[in-house]
């Protein structure tokens, strides 16, 4: 299982804020499936940041294409694979 991070940056704060409790129920029910490992905003409006599980890309970004901020066009999109370290050394 590969991981990704999905930026999603602002395209629209009027449409992001209509469709907000629908984008909110689609990531609660990934988050469920186990498809989301978590999500946030980032608290200068700019947009938010979602931590995808799957096996390609490919996959990630079908399941992207679902959220109903980008099928409404609220917010554009960004991926990258992330590689997650799981022991830090501080």
């Amino acid at each position: 299982m590969k991981y990704f991070a999905v930026f999603l940056p602002m395209k629209d704060a009027q449409k992001s804020k209509d469709f907000r409790g629908e984008h909110l129920d689609f990531l609660s029910k990934k988050r469920t499936e186990g498809t989301i490992l978590m999500n946030g905003r980032f608290v200068d409006g700019a947009g938010g940041l979602v931590i995808y599980r799957g096996d390609s890309l490919e996959e990630v970004e079908k399941l992207v294409n679902t959220d109903p901020y980008i099928v409404n066009g609220a917010r554009d999109y960004e991926i990258h694979e992330w590689e997650m370290e799981s022991d830090y050394n501080f």
